[in-house]
Order: C-alpha cells, then structure tokens, then sequence
C-alpha cells in the first residue's frame, strides 16, 4: 500500500471517527498513562534552527477541531488539511507539518522543523531523504494502538485456538460439528513469545500474562521489561527463544533487520504445534515460506492482519489454506485510539510551540 494511500485512509478514518458516540474526554495526564507515552529527551528549544512557529499545516476533520487545537496555541497561525493535497498547497512557508509525511509534501516544505505521523510505523517517512537526514524532528502515533491491537491479537488467536473458524466454517454450511473443532489449545500455562516489547507488545503482554500464559519477549534496546514478561532477551536470540514458544506474535517494526525475519529457517525452529501471528508488518513475514510451513505441518495455525502482499489478491492461495485467519488490516481500528490521537496531537502542538519536550519523538537511526 502506498504512503498517499494510507494516509488518505487515515484522513477518512479520521473523518469517521468523529461520527463514532461521543465519549468522555480523557485529560492528557489519563492519556499519558494509559499508553505509557515518552518524553523526547530535550527539550524542542534545544533544537538546532529551532524558534517559535508562525505556521503549522495540520490534518483536522473539520472548523471544530482546529479551533480546538488552535485553543492550545494562540498566536501561531494552524492551517487545517484533510489530505495530501490540500497540505501540499499549503506547506510551502510552514514550520511543522502534522498528520502527513508523503514525499511530494515534505519537499515541498522548504522550512520545516517538526513532522508528526499519524502512523505508528514511519518507514514510508523515513524513506523521503530529507527525512532521513535527520535536520528535524518526527513524532508519530506509536502506543496509540497498543491497546486495540492487542485486543484483535488475542481475537485472531482465539478463533484459532478454540476453532473458532471451523465454527464459522459449519455455520455456514448449516453444519452442527462438534467433532471437526476438537483441535483446541488451552492457553492458561502456554508460553507465548513477542517479538517487539513496544507499546503493542506491552499491552500484549498484559492481557496473555490475564490469560494465564507464560510471556516472553525479545526488543532490539535492552533486556528491560514490565514484570508480567519473564523474560526479554535481545533482537538477535529470537532463533534461540522461538522453539520455548507456543505461540509467536510479531509485533515489530518493520526496519532493514525486520523485512524477510520470519523465513522457513524461522519457521522450522518454531514447535509444529505452535501458533503464528503478525500483527506487525507484512513484509516481516516472507508469505510463500509461511504457506510451505503450514501445509507441511510445520505449524499449527496462523493469525494475520498484515499481509504481504497487501491488500491480498482474491485469487491468493493464501486464502485457501486451511487454519488460517485473516483480517484485512483492521486492528488499528478504534473510536477510543482516535480520539487520544487528536488529543496527543494537541499536546505536542503546545509543547512544541512553547519550546518543551515532544512525546513519541522517533528515533530516526533505529527507524521507530
């Protein structure tokens, strides 16, 4: 999927969102907390060329939700983009750009010093080489999921675990077949293994460690985790810890080291009776080995919404593989994750504006 694609997807997200039941408004600390979201480690005034700003081209659903933002930060003119291309003709003389990182708009931007993604994986941003320099500052969407996909994640493995497809399968055969969904998995005292500790694998962790699961999990940063994981070992030991694991979530960010990792190597270190889930990126997974992997009974099911190629072609023999269960790129779906995104976006526009520390602030090196 291409980045003006997404993005465009966002924008009308956006735009349904705010159709969504009107739920109380979370403060900014409850949002904070919530997500567990970070500090930059500077301060924005430290910032190299940094002053305060005059213009800020900024994604906004309607009038009401820039004059709600514009509340925040009186005396700096916000000019308001519902897509690409109304920030394009827009972003010529602005400061900051929020809620776009296409290539076109970036460069046109000749004076820009902060970019904020409303996505949480940037590796379309980082790939625009004036991005990728590294003279300003991106912020982006990350932990803003957490919670939503860690709910689809324990949905996808449900289905799977409990049959619950089959179920789906007999119903619409009108098929009463207790006997085809007796290939269950208990998951009180299984291990399941995480790859990626970030707030996805986090949120997680919480809700397999509820479930009665053992959890562990490897990161790229360090071996540090919350106390309802195990143990965390680092990126280059998940072909050690992958065969302890009954079930293996990818929850990574898709980087250099990222693309291609779960191969049929990967897949033959995994125990037969495991489960397999990406709810990370599509092009983590290489799909014609993960295909040969389950028809060889090299694993016991698998979970996706993220898939590569995607979106996946109706004639996809991916489809047809039995224990298989697809979603069509729908965890990050939330009315509750896109009204904390505005209200982050809110915050940042005042830190940044006031010259303080920036939450989510990616670290461009490591691409998240």
């Amino acid at each position: 999927m291409t980045a003006v694609i997404r993005s465009l997807s966002i924008a009308l997200a956006c735009l349904f969102a705010a159709l969504l039941p009107a739920q109380a408004e979370e403060s900014v600390a409850e949002v904070v907390a919530a997500l567990g979201l970070r500090e930059g480690s500077a301060p924005v005034r430290d910032m190299k060329g940094w002053e305060k700003p005059k213009k800020i081209v900024v994604l906004a659903e309607g009038p009401e939700r820039i004059a709600w933002f514009q509340e925040a930060v009186k005396g700096v003119v916000l000019v308001p983009a519902r897509n690409p291309k109304e920030a394009l003709a827009q972003v010529a003389d602005a400061d900051a750009l929020v809620g776009f990182c296409q290539a076109e708009v970036v460069n046109a931007g000749v004076k820009l010093k902060w970019i904020h993604s409303q996505q949480a994986g940037v590796e379309d941003c980082l790939a625009v080489p004036k991005v990728r320099a590294g003279g300003m500052l991106l912020t982006n969407a990350q932990r803003l999921n957490g919670p939503n996909v860690a709910e689809h994640t324990m949905a996808l493995l449900l289905t799977l675990t409990r049959q619950i497809n089959v179920a789906l399968a007999n119903q619409r055969d009108g098929t009463w077949d207790a006997r085809s969904m007796r290939r269950v998995m208990d998951l009180d005292g299984k291990t399941m293994l995480l790859v990626g500790l970030g707030g996805v694998g986090t949120d997680l962790a919480k809700r397999a460690n509820a479930f009665g699961m053992h959890v562990i999990a490897t990161r790229n940063s360090s071996r540090e985790g919350p106390p309802f994981v195990e143990r965390v070992g680092l990126a280059n030991e998940l072909p050690a810890m992958i065969g302890e694991a009954d079930v293996v979530v990818n929850v990574a960010p898709l980087t250099p080291e990222t693309i291609g990792l779960f191969n049929a190597a990967m897949f033959a270190r995994m125990k037969p009776t495991a489960y397999f889930i990406n709810v990370g990126r599509g092009e983590s997974v290489n799909t014609g080995d993960l295909m040969a992997a389950l028809k060889s009974g090299k694993l016991a099911g698998v979970g996706m919404d993220l898939v590569d190629p995607d979106p996946l072609p109706k004639d996809h023999p991916l489809w047809r593989i039995a224990n298989v269960v697809i979603t069509p790129h729908t965890a990050g779906t939330s009315g509750l994750k896109a009204e904390r995104a505005w209200i982050v976006i809110r915050e940042n526009l005042r830190r940044y504006v006031a010259g303080e520390k920036l939450y989510s602030v990616v670290d461009i090196k490591r691409g998240y």
